[in-house]
């Protein structure tokens, strides 16, 4: 193939093809490339330049190809300038468990495609991040959501906004109770913290009240061990002294000479 052919060259295709690396400045020399599709691969390394040299790439394919030990190189590898006129980035079943973009703003994205992954939750970060950009439509199907409090700006993102085209069908995967519900049938609060956090926080209130009130009293206790003990001595004394009436009591009435004595 001519030079002048890869500097025209709008499209390229190479999935299915097993490529387990994509070294530094691979692509470079494509500066027209506008479609890059690497879906169905098996990348175990990414290097962090190898988008590098594709200022007009408008959509990058990466479905069902990124291995665990090249995530955290992916997001390596995404955050680039050269990649700011992407529109489309598609990364479904790769066993993602957050958004691989650490910025939003750094591309010209208008879809990211992030169905059948392992995202439990989208951080108050990540949600900041989608307000801000509008344009943006955002796929999340098929992905184990946990439905607790710590989804909860996720949960009002999807009920405020229209980013998520397929918000209808996202599922609760945890906790057991809530498994399978849609996640826009959840309640506000099924999600919400305050209440749990308010309960929480009373029976530490209840629990630190109790051990004040436990502590005075041995305080109490302590400082009045003196007439404490000259109060149980008292109690001691007045029951063996009843305790020896009873038995002087007892003593007469049993012996038969007395009783003769009092006929």
């Amino acid at each position: 193939m001519s030079n002048d052919t890869e500097l025209e060259m709008t499209t390229l295709s190479l999935s299915y093809n097993g490529i387990q690396v994509i070294e530094p400045y691979a692509f470079l020399g494509l500066p027209r490339l506008h479609l890059l599709d690497l879906s169905h691969n098996r990348l175990e390394s990414i290097s962090a330049r190898a988008f590098h040299g594709l200022p007009d790439l408008r959509s990058l394919y990466l479905n069902h190809s990124i291995l665990p030990e090249a995530t955290v190189q992916l997001s390596n590898a995404l955050h680039t300038q050269s990649l700011s006129n992407l529109h489309r980035l598609e990364l479904a079943g790769n066993n993602l468990k957050s958004i691989p973009l650490t910025r939003l703003d750094i591309f010209n994205l208008h879809a990211l495609v992030l169905i059948n992954n392992s995202i439990e939750s989208i951080t108050g970060e990540n949600v900041t991040n989608l307000y801000q950009q509008r344009r943006l439509r955002v796929y999340l199907s098929l992905n184990p959501f946990w439905c607790n409090c710590e989804l909860v700006a996720f949960y009002y993102w999807l009920k405020n906004s229209s980013q998520c085209p397929d918000a209808g069908r996202l599922l609760c995967s945890e906790p057991e109770a809530k498994r399978g519900i849609l996640l826009d049938k959840l309640r506000g609060e099924d999600v919400d913290c305050m209440n749990e956090n308010l309960e929480a926080v009373s029976y530490v209130f209840l629990g630190i009240v109790l051990a004040l009130i436990g502590v005075v009293f041995l305080m109490v206790l302590y400082l009045n061990r003196g007439g404490i003990k000259r109060w149980l001595n008292n109690i001691r004394e007045a029951c063996r002294d009843q305790m020896e009436v009873y038995h002087y009591r007892y003593e007469q009435d049993s012996d038969p000479r007395l009783a003769n004595v009092a006929v």
